[in-house]
């Protein structure tokens, strides 16, 4: 009886040992405590690391992909960066179900309000539930601003508002005047079930790229000013225009982050650039340090009355001078884009920091 207690006793740890392994996103075999899994309140943190089972999607399953983020048709051969995830320091970030996004999101009208960093995100969310549901029907329709897809079988539309500076911008007398304390272009915004803001892009741009001619804040006329400063009086303006217009027992608001450019904010290469970089930065943290813009954001977000939910992008964009598509991308050979991002790539994990947001209803 001894021998044969001992012999149970045995196969019974055995088989408790084997239920304590699991196959972690990635394919990373890990071992699992039985206490209660961990709640993540902070994704921003990690490191990049090797998945065999990434990309999520190739850019061929998507066959409305935008050529400038579609670096592997325009001849880019190496394939390490659509085959990193972002693995958080203190928790594992879900692995994207897109079925079970559509579901939760049924009847439901999604929006992404920005420049063309919020195309690259809506791009990258439209070709993740397409690569979910091959089979379903879609619909793609552009018209002016606004571009909607839509997936009639699950109710859900996933549209982009073109507006890359948030607050107005109208012509005067022949002139653009950038109105940092007025919106009156929020209309589109108001009944949505799901708004994902970002701006910050088009404030950097100078000369002929310049959208304005002035800038106009309350009664004083500038021909230019301190942009950080014009940003922060902006996103000020936006986060009011928030808490008095949106519905927050309807709509969960999110804003996007800033993401990174790579023409000269980082290290750790012989480089100015993203031209020719083909791995990420090792270090968990961005050695160049803070980004000002995402300071600003953040300051603007804890003092709105409303809830505003943080992406909180830049912290791992960062570390990723290896995504953009330099010569691969908009303006080819000719070009070097590092401020967009390659698909599949970085702007698939941003919208698993959306999904981890909805099914942990943070």
């Amino acid at each position: 009886m001894g021998a044969r207690n001992a012999i149970g006793i045995a196969i019974l740890l055995v088989l408790l040992l084997c239920l304590d392994l699991a196959q972690g996103d990635g394919g990373v075999t890990k071992m699992k405590m039985k206490k209660k899994k961990k709640k993540c309140s902070d994704y921003s943190q990690g490191r990049w690391v090797y998945s065999s089972s990434y990309p999520l999607y190739n850019s061929s399953d998507c066959p409305f992909l935008e050529s400038g983020f579609d670096c592997q048709k325009n001849g880019r051969l190496d394939k390490l960066y659509f085959k990193l995830r972002w693995q958080p320091t203190s928790c594992n970030l879900p692995r994207f179900n897109g079925i079970d996004f559509l579901r939760r999101n049924r009847g439901k009208r999604i929006m992404f309000v920005g420049d063309s960093l919020s195309l690259n995100q809506w791009q990258s969310l439209t070709c993740m539930l397409h690569k979910a549901v091959p089979k379903a029907a879609y619909s793609l329709k552009r018209s002016q601003g606004l571009s909607t897809f839509s997936f009639p079988a699950y109710d859900v539309s996933l549209m982009l508002w073109r507006n890359a500076l948030l607050v107005d911008l109208i012509t005067k007398n022949g002139s653009r005047v950038l109105k940092l304390d007025s919106i009156n272009n929020g209309k589109p915004w108001k009944g949505m079930d799901i708004l994902i803001f970002n701006s910050w892009h088009w404030w950097l741009h100078n000369g002929r790229q310049r959208p304005w001619d002035v800038i106009q804040y309350r009664k004083s006329t500038f021909e230019d000013m301190n942009r950080l400063i014009a940003y922060k009086l902006a996103m000020t303006t936006w986060s009011r225009w928030i808490d008095s217009n949106i519905n927050f027992s309807k709509t969960k608001v999110y804003f996007q982050g800033i993401s990174p450019d790579h023409n000269n904010d980082w290290n750790g290469a012989k480089a100015s650039s993203c031209r020719g970089q083909t791995t990420a930065v090792e270090e968990t943290k961005n050695p160049v340090g803070s980004n000002p813009a995402q300071i600003v954001v953040e300051q603007v977000l804890s003092k709105m009355s409303k809830p505003v939910y943080l992406l909180n992008v830049t912290s791992l964009s960062q570390l990723r001078k290896d995504g953009h598509p330099s010569i691969y991308g908009y303006g080819g050979k000719y070009g070097n884009d590092c401020s967009h991002w390659c698909l599949p790539g970085v702007p698939d994990t941003w919208n698993q920091l959306l999904y981890a947001s909805l099914i942990h209803k943070i």
